[in-house]
């Protein structure tokens, strides 16, 4: 994987704002945003270390003109497990099987008395 990088914003306007310039900046590409709650947007973006540093910096300076910049980190070489991270995939377990179905056959159900 190469190198990622992260701008989280208050508020989904500074988030659009820092990946569209961050995009123009360098040569990455838009990996997602994710929507953490109480209003913060992570973008995150991935490309070469070097064209990574050069959009966060100019995504996190272009947002923070227009509104809250909360953090901003680039990951060198992350480990090839933080895609489950930053894709939701599901955890590795092994597979249940599906619970039975229960049988609905008139013949079963039992009538209220006194109905």
């Amino acid at each position: 994987m190469q190198a990622l990088g992260f701008i989280e914003t208050k508020g989904f306007v500074a988030a659009v704002e820092a990946a569209d310039s961050a995009l123009k900046a360098a040569n990455v590409s838009l990996v997602g945003q994710k929507r953490v709650g109480s209003g913060l947007v992570a973008v995150i973006l991935t490309g070469d270390v070097s064209a990574v540093k050069a959009a966060i910096e100019a995504g996190t300076e272009s947002a923070s003109a227009i509104g809250q910049v909360i953090a901003a980190q680039v990951i060198a070489s992350p480990h090839e497990d933080m895609s489950g991270i930053i894709f939701d995939a599901p955890a590795k377990t092994e597979a249940k099987p599906a619970p039975a179905a229960k049988a609905t056959d008139d013949a079963n159900k039992k009538k209220s008395p006194g109905v």
